[in-house]
């Protein structure tokens, strides 16, 4: 799935969360389950995709990101858990 996306990460339901965005959702994945990226999904095992959102634009991506990141972590529960309320690793349905 190449396109700009904004996605969200966990460790567990109710886990530590991580938000990015990438040109190339599947693959960016793909690195943070193999733990090929160093830093913060690394360091905290978030391997599991739990949302995520394409755009047509990466700046409207990088925009959506930011606005993310800038929101409180219930903010986040309620858009992880609009989508997917179960918090199944969605890796598969990409």
């Amino acid at each position: 799935m190449k396109a700009p996306s904004v996605y969200i990460m966990t460790n567990k339901r109710n886990g530590t969360l991580y938000t990015g965005v990438t040109a190339h959702l599947s693959l960016r994945v793909h690195q943070h389950r193999m733990g090929e990226l160093d830093g913060f999904t690394k360091r905290y095992g978030c391997k599991r995709l739990v949302w995520h959102e394409s755009h047509e634009r990466m700046d409207d991506a990088i925009i959506r990101e930011k606005q993310i990141k800038a929101g409180s972590r219930s903010k986040k529960i309620a858009l992880i858990e609009a989508m997917n309320p179960q918090w199944h690793d969605l890796y598969s349905e990409l």
